[in-house]
């Protein structure tokens, strides 16, 4: 599955985040030196779909640039999307999602579970490569795949 660079200043949260979870995140990224899993993330609205932990602990590493795996969320079937037990399982859709994003209304910690079809790489991407790629990302600026 391919995966790109994006900025981290283009990216919008749909949930908020637990602390705790973030912090453990950190710590796993920063002890590695190393970014381990993509984030799902819409690419019209650049939406967060999957990984607000790991980006808010890129935030605190000062990263500006991410791996992501980059799709059109409304229109990819192979996308779904359900809210996590104890919530009613179908309480939340994709609609749902990209409007608290671009509401700036984040819902809770874990209102929604994206789950796709194909699996999600799991990476080795050096800290020091983020750094210095960053400066020449534009929105999506380069290409891997797995």
């Amino acid at each position: 599955m391919a995966w790109e660079l994006v900025e981290i200043a283009h990216l919008r949260p749909h949930e908020h985040i637990r602390p705790q979870r973030v912090e453990e995140m950190y710590q796993k990224i920063y002890t590695n030196n190393y970014f381990h899993k993509p984030l799902l993330v819409d690419r019209p609205t650049m939406t967060i779909l999957d990984g607000h932990h790991r980006y808010n602990a890129s935030l605190r590493l000062g990263l500006t640039s991410v791996p992501a795996i980059v799709v059109d969320y409304l229109e990819d079937e192979s996308i779904s999307v359900e809210a996590w037990h104890p919530q009613k399982r179908h309480s939340v859709s994709k609609q749902d999602v990209l409007a608290a994003a671009i509401g700036s209304k984040l819902m809770p910690p874990k209102s929604s579970r994206h789950a796709i079809s194909t699996a999600m790489p799991q990476l080795q991407v050096p800290l020091s490569k983020l750094r210095s790629m960053a400066s020449k990302c534009s929105e999506a600026c380069v290409r891997y795949t797995a």
